[in-house]
């Protein structure tokens, strides 16, 4: 069975060959593409590799699921049958030799395919922020623009003053982060909304949440800086050497009030969570810098028993990284 990943590529790969040369060159820049060359405005473009989270480490591992997981969604991954996971580490930035304890390394990040045993593989790409700057694409490109503008020696207030002041639901966001003492002590959210349908139809508004077996723990921005540049990815896989890690693959409910559209305002911590199962990481691949390559985690890659919600967030992420890894593979 192709995979919802091959399935995708293969369509925007026939809609770019069906349109004219000149057509595509007369249309204006997509909010996607516009948004990557925002991102390569403020990290600069590095050839061959992703426009953000481009430092990385590929995984494997495998995912069983709990058997309340079969209460709220259908899907094939929640049957309790162990599959096989793909799944990345990264941090934060465009820039490849970024220090891992630098502070703009952060939020890092946790992207993982499951392989389900129908085929039919699902993305789930979560980070360490507690809840997104923006709403939406456009909110995300002018983030951008706004940052590439307020470099050393701009004028004061720069235009990331003045982006922070009308989205103050950034800098919230922004200012909640922290360096993990390992990739392994941190807590990854799935940011935006979906909805779990089970085998009777019933439909429930879930936000995703990976959360360590060994419980979080941070260090200080003056103990990050102290560390060596890899040191969180020499750390996980000297650990991976000795032992598996594990998280905690949860769903956060939402109410019949919360809303699901908008990624800035995250739901009371009140909330339930139903632990969907344990997501094992098991080793790091040897060769991660060409693992992940072809590799292109993207969120609204789903299956029957998770949908999307009415998110905006999702198909606009969907879109800037399909844009990503069209330039990067050309």
């Amino acid at each position: 069975m192709t995979s919802p990943n091959t399935r995708l590529l293969a369509a925007l790969i026939a809609i770019a060959a069906a349109l004219p040369p000149r057509a595509i060159a007369a249309d204006p820049p997509s909010v996607a593409e516009q948004t990557v060359d925002a991102l390569n405005k403020v990290w600069g473009k590095h050839a061959g590799v992703r426009a953000n989270h481009t430092k990385g480490l590929v995984v494997e591992g495998r995912f069983i699921a709990s058997a309340a997981a079969r209460n709220y969604s259908k899907a094939a991954m929640f049957d309790g049958t162990p599959i096989n996971v793909t799944a990345r580490f990264s941090d934060s930035s465009g820039l490849p030799d970024i220090a891992d304890g630098d502070g703009r390394a952060n939020p890092h990040g946790l992207a993982v395919r499951f392989h389900q045993a129908n085929g039919a593989d699902v993305d789930i790409v979560e980070n360490s922020l507690p809840f997104f700057p923006v709403a939406t694409g456009e909110g995300f490109r002018d983030f951008l623009l706004a940052a590439a503008q307020s470099g050393p020696g701009a004028p004061k207030p720069t235009k990331l003053d003045a982006f922070f002041a009308t989205h103050p639901a950034a800098p919230r966001a922004l200012g909640a982060l922290g360096t993990p003492t390992s990739l392994a002590r941190e807590t990854y959210n799935g940011i935006d909304a979906f909805i779990l349908v089970n085998a009777a139809g019933k439909r429930q508004p879930i936000r995703f949440r990976a959360v360590p077996a060994e419980g979080v723990q941070h260090m200080s921005p003056a103990e990050a800086a102290k560390q060596p540049p890899n040191f969180l990815f020499d750390e996980m896989r000297a650990r991976l050497a000795k032992t598996p890690v594990k998280f905690h693959l949860m769903a956060q409910l939402a109410n019949a009030t919360d809303q699901t559209k908008d990624p800035t305002k995250p739901w009371p911590e009140t909330r339930k969570l139903v632990d969907l199962g344990t997501l094992t990481i098991t080793k790091a691949d040897p060769d991660s810098v060409n693992a992940e390559k072809p590799l292109l985690f993207l969120p609204g890659d789903l299956t029957d028993g998770i949908e999307p919600s009415d998110d905006p967030l999702i198909d606009a992420r969907n879109q800037a990284y399909a844009v990503s890894f069209g330039r990067r593979t050309q």
